[in-house]
């Protein structure tokens, strides 16, 4: 197999991103205790934090026993239930703070941010638990419409979680960016881009090893892995963003044709030259910038009961 030219795939701007990220946060950083990793990540993402755009409040609240943080601007008629990537190992109410706000800003909707326990010291299925405890806890609390979003373990989250929801009436859609969703780690794009910048397919396996009891995913576990649920159909429309070079790539291309096959509305955006962690790159990156609008935009269709993709079903 040959590996891909990522010196063509990739944009200046977006060596300039991974360069700056890998000051921060260096490749081999999965290799360091646990602690280390988060010391790390934390400080990362305290180095790319972008603020709140005005009139953005933001209420830390437990909802479902769960930590959240809820984020306002003036009179919210939905909400997206957000869950933050990190591999399950690091991440938090911090971490995602400023995208959250700007997801608040740019859909007008409320945005409840999911503190998940993390493992190794929670395994499996504590995140799963948390956040479904947290969604349950959105839907008794607060009126109207919910999205269900997350970028990375976040986004497996965000499908696992509305799986496990369905049929809800008020769950209006997911969108699910560079999401881990459970593939074959032998096949397709973890192959081809096993040695990707800033995600590599070594990296997928240590937090998956990092994040189930003997190391092993649970077979056949919706809740774990979400391309391997028995059915597909009755999900809420779905839309799926990859970064083209990403071990990750396939797992939404794949979840959204289940989708499709079985009669939902699924939509599929592969971003070209992108890396897996591009949110933090939404103000230095034009790819990235254009991503994130997209992102948004889907947000705010699917928050308003809109389907604005065309022949997609």
């Amino acid at each position: 197999m040959t590996a891909p030219d990522y010196d063509s795939l990739i944009d200046a701007e977006t060596w300039a991103f991974i360069r700056e990220t890998d000051r921060w946060y260096p490749p081999e950083t999965a290799t360091y205790s646990i602690d280390r990793q988060r010391e790390i990540y934390n400080a990362m993402c305290r180095a790319f934090f972008q603020g709140y755009p005005e009139g953005v409040t933001a209420t830390d609240r437990a909802l479902g026993g769960v930590p959240c943080r809820i984020y306002e601007t003036g009179t919210p008629a939905a909400t997206v239930v957000y869950f933050h990537g990190g591999g399950f190992v690091v991440g938090g109410l911090d971490s995602h703070d400023d995208v959250c706000a700007e997801i608040c800003a740019a859909t007008q909707a409320r945005v409840v941010s999911v503190d998940y326990r993390l493992a190794p010291e929670h395994k499996h299925p504590a995140a799963f638990n948390d956040s479904l405890a947290a969604t349950r806890a959105v839907l008794a609390a607060l009126p109207g419409p919910i999205v269900l979003a997350g970028d990375s373990a976040g986004g497996g989250l965000a499908a696992a979680v509305s799986h496990a929801l369905m049929p809800e009436p008020r769950l209006a859609g997911q969108v699910l960016i560079y999401p881990g969703l459970g593939g074959d780690v032998d096949r397709g794009s973890y192959r081809i881009h096993e040695n990707a910048p800033m995600l590599t397919r070594n990296d997928v396996l240590f937090y998956r090893e990092t994040r189930y009891e003997g190391g092993e995913e649970p077979p056949d576990d919706v809740t774990a892995a979400p391309l391997w649920a028995p059915s597909f159909e009755g999900l809420p429309p779905t839309v799926a963003f990859s970064a083209e070079c990403d071990p990750l790539a396939d797992d939404a291309r794949h979840y959204c044709g289940l989708i499709g096959a079985e009669g939902g509305r699924a939509h599929w955006v592969l971003e070209p030259g992108l890396v897996h962690g591009y949110l933090r790159a939404r103000r230095s990156v034009a790819r990235a910038r254009e991503s994130f609008a997209r992102i948004t935009d889907a947000l705010g269709a699917l928050c308003r009961g809109d389907w604005p993709y065309g022949g997609d079903r």
